[in-house]
């Protein structure tokens, strides 16, 4: 097939180029230009934000498929699909998990019970559009040059899912980790652990919060598998790795497998040293099903997760991240609130 990628040579488009080549497909990747593409790949630089102004060169291409690994509103998805219709078979957008309503309630941008879980491809979105703060997306845009202002992944779902023109289809992706990933997701307990650290404090709401995790090559898999097969047009998929595991689990298999002899600090959020809190309601956990693409599909991940922890570690110990703060790693309020607990626990 001849494939192309918008957005194409990020943390998540190098691995799907990557294993497109692998299948033999063509692969074109348009993308901003600061990093070469993957060998192999014919590549067009130019602006997401312009995509018009590179439709002439984009078609010339004749792509079977077109996947858009940077939407991030529906005017971009309008343009999208406006410039494919009639000259490719089918558009794949790359959405999140967090369209559902379930994650309205975590922000607190909802109202209402806790949603029911887990959450499945027909579980209820939010009803509130533009689901994080003008602070959160300014934060965001620095890591994420992708993403707009106006960042929403529900109307944007809705253009290409409706087009009558042309076929559409969704991948709903998790919070992703792996070798390249730019929010370095794994990075406060690996470099704890390094640091030889003897406590790894977890306020208790956050240590059972559970969210759908998926190791950035496993993602890729789902991205080509999907991409490929006929049978995805006009489907909506979760992906997600299964089952879905609490922080203070995640954190657990980081220390296993970096051999750490230390304890976890499960304390009362009251007791927590504040830059260890995250706002929202962790009584709303996001955990999230795949089966629908296991099924249909055949999806199965690639990577083992041992496998997928271990690169992981690996890549955060040897990149960490330059914007990383001091306060994010104050060692003597830790300290202190792990022997505070230890005296009241023991008065008690």
């Amino acid at each position: 097939m001849r494939i192309l990628l918008i957005g194409g040579n990020g943390f998540i488009g190098r691995f799907v180029a990557s294993q497109l080549l692998l299948q033999h497909h063509a692969v074109m990747v348009f993308h901003r230009g600061t990093k070469p593409a993957p060998a192999g790949a014919e590549e067009l630089r130019g602006d997401r934000n312009q995509l018009t102004a590179s439709a002439p060169e984009l078609k010339r291409f004749a792509p079977d498929v077109v996947i858009d690994l940077t939407i991030s509103s529906a005017p971009q998805a309008e343009e999208v699909m406006k410039i494919f219709r009639g000259a490719t078979q089918r558009v794949l957008m790359l959405s999140s998990i967090d369209v559902y309503r379930a994650i309205g309630i975590s922000h607190g941008t909802e109202t209402g019970p806790l949603q029911q879980l887990p959450l499945t491809e027909e579980s209820e979105l939010r009803r509130t559009l533009h689901p994080y703060p003008p602070e959160s997306m300014q934060i965001l845009r620095k890591t994420l040059a992708w993403v707009t202002d106006d960042y929403d992944k529900i109307p944007a779902e809705r253009v290409v899912m409706n087009d009558r023109g042309l076929s559409g289809t969704v991948l709903r992706l998790p919070m992703i980790y792996g070798r390249g990933d730019p929010l370095h997701r794994f990075y406060p307990v690996v470099k704890r652990i390094a640091d030889k650290r003897r406590h790894i404090i977890f306020p208790e709401t956050l240590a059972a919060w559970r969210s759908p995790r998926g190791y950035v090559e496993n993602v890729a898999a789902a991205i080509v598998l999907a991409a490929a097969d006929e049978r995805a047009a006009r489907r909506i998929y979760n992906v997600c790795e299964q089952p879905s595991f609490s922080e203070l689990e995640w954190a657990r298999k980081i220390a296993s497998a970096m051999q750490w002899d230390g304890e976890f600090a499960i304390l009362p959020v009251e007791s927590t040293p504040p830059h260890l809190l995250r706002p929202g309601n962790t009584a709303q956990h996001w955990t999230a099903s795949s089966a629908r693409i296991r099924q249909e599909l055949g999806y199965q991940e690639p990577v083992a997760i041992e496998d997928a922890i271990q690169r992981t570690i690996n890549w955060e110990k040897e990149n960490p991240p330059a914007d990383a703060l001091p306060g994010q790693f104050d060692y003597p309020a830790e300290d202190s609130a792990v022997a505070a607990h230890k005296v009241v626990s023991n008065v008690r």
